[in-house]
């Protein structure tokens, strides 16, 4: 083991390597903050810098372009409410409110260690535990990942308390929409009334910058004291949290490294998944759980570690395998394919070196990404100085060139536009916005999943099938905690009234 690291960190440190290594990060965090580019496009603008080099440079340097996209994510979720990357949308919930305060500062170093420390924590995880973790996933059925994306939906009675119902409703509304174009298993149109536009069903990232972005910029040129500069006269500058505030987070951390990288490791499962899931989890074991959605670095630290955790645990059925653990594990894959390497569970015995550069890029790279997002979120953090008379155009420009650069089809346009007015419609009604995103993005996983593991107990009645896939035991656990979660903040309240009435 001691030798792989060596050969690993000799790799990376070699000058030339180390210079593409931070070539890499700046090209990542720029590609994630960029709306409508996501962690899968990043790495597939970065492949055409890797023909000239050999197949374990190549995959170090696409591993560093992977981490510093979805840190990058985070930075225009903090700043303009604009996920950079689907991953980065549960740090919208408080890192908006911090930058509003005029507090961006603090919420991007928040978002900058604690990606560093899930990114460097799963990476340790991938060098050491990658054959045996990869064991553990597999046996992982369609049961265990519906469990598992479920429990990401049992965050909706909690997205707004005081508004349980007209939460749900938008969670549903999601549900709903993913529902539309082609079926994931028969593959066959539903709700499409007809329309070929809708065969593909709605693009994830154009309907989260409407929802997000153009919501957010009506919202704010609603109120004339608005057009003036969103900083306001206050200094407002990249900072690194104290060592209190981080010392305030460091359960969370831990939490968040473990679950991230676990969920990376399920193939299919991926970073977004991870970073709504530990949100859900850390909001539900909060002492103050009321201040999440209000600007609390908990609810910063949480989704940011985790997604970043994710990428080292995809990267582990990718090496061991063969099997890639998400889009962007994908894409590299085919890389290294073009370049004769056949992934499997002999590429660790034959070829060592790929698991050694592996670490060592996403370690270095996540402490080299610290430094690289300083210096751009210090330009970003300027932006805000602006008048929103200027920026609110602005982020509608970048919204419309990022929904449109998801396929270069001018419908997705068109689709933004669409989601950015139901999403005012949205916060007028009082409705959750983040509910139906959520709704949204586990729609189809939750559906396949749960259709697949219907499937595979062939012969029984529904009632036998349910009772079947719910006594297996990670399943049934996972169902019992997300029953419980679900159904808390609605019978607290009434087992208060309960007692205040004794």
């Amino acid at each position: 083991m001691f030798d792989l690291l060596m050969n690993g960190l000799a790799i990376v440190f070699a000058p030339k390597m180390f210079l593409l290594i931070v070539f890499a990060v700046f090209l990542g965090t720029i590609f994630g903050a960029l709306p409508g580019v996501s962690a899968t496009m990043a790495v597939t603008l970065g492949i055409p810098f890797t023909y000239k080099m050999d197949p374990v440079s190549a995959i170090a340097f696409l591993v560093a372009i992977y981490c510093a996209s979805i840190t990058g994510g985070g930075m225009t979720a903090i700043l303009f409410k604009i996920p950079g990357v689907p991953s980065s949308a549960p740090t919208t919930y408080d890192g908006y409110p911090m930058a509003q305060r005029g507090e961006a500062g603090k919420a991007l170093g928040v978002q900058l260690i604690c990606s560093a420390i899930g990114g460097m924590f799963s990476a340790l995880c991938m060098l050491l535990l990658s054959p045996q973790l990869t064991q553990a996933a597999l046996s992982f059925g369609p049961s265990e990942l519906f469990a598992i994306s479920f429990m990401g939906l049992s965050i909706l009675t909690s997205l707004e308390a005081g508004n349980i119902c007209r939460t749900i409703i938008s969670g549903l509304i999601g549900l709903l929409l993913a529902c539309i174009g082609l079926d994931p298993l028969l593959g066959v149109p539903r709700l499409t009334f007809g329309t070929r536009f809708l065969t593909s069903g709605f693009e994830m990232i154009p309907v989260m910058i409407g929802f997000f972005a153009v919501t957010e910029v009506l919202k704010q040129t609603q109120k004339r004291d608005k057009l003036n500069a969103v900083g306001g006269s206050a200094k407002v500058t990249t900072k690194m949290p104290s060592l209190l505030e981080l010392l305030s987070v460091k359960w969370t951390i831990l939490r968040c490294s473990i679950l991230g990288t676990v969920i990376g490791i399920l193939p299919g499962a991926g970073a977004t998944i991870a970073a709504f899931l530990c949100y859900s989890t850390e909001q539900k074991l909060s002492k103050h759980p009321e201040k999440f959605g209000t600007g609390c670095i908990d609810g910063i630290a949480a989704p940011e570690t985790g997604n970043n955790a994710a990428t080292g645990g995809s990267m582990v059925p990718l090496l061991s395998l063969g099997i890639p653990g998400g889009n962007a594990a994908a894409v590299m894959m085919s890389a290294l394919v073009l370049k004769g390497v056949i992934m499997g569970p002999m590429l660790l015995i034959k070829q060592p070196a790929f698991l050694g550069a592996t670490f060592a890029s996403m370690f270095v790279s996540n402490i080299v990404m610290v430094f690289a997002a300083i210096v751009i979120a210090k330009i970003f953090v300027q932006i805000l100085k602006i008048p929103y008379s200027i920026l609110g155009p602005t982020i509608i420009m970048m919204a419309t060139i990022g929904a449109f650069a998801t396929k270069n089809n001018s419908v997705d346009v068109v689709l933004m536009a669409i989601s950015g007015l139901a999403g005012f419609v949205f916060v007028t009604c009082k409705l959750n916005s983040s509910a139906m995103i959520l709704g949204l993005v586990l729609g189809l996983i939750v559906e396949g999943n749960l259709r697949r593991a219907y499937i595979m107990i062939m012969g029984d009645t529904l009632l036998e099938a349910t009772v079947n896939i719910l006594k297996r035991p990670v399943t049934g656990v996972i169902i019992l905690v997300c029953i419980v979660v679900l159904l808390s903040p609605v019978v607290k309240p009434l087992l208060r009234k309960k007692a205040a009435a004794k």
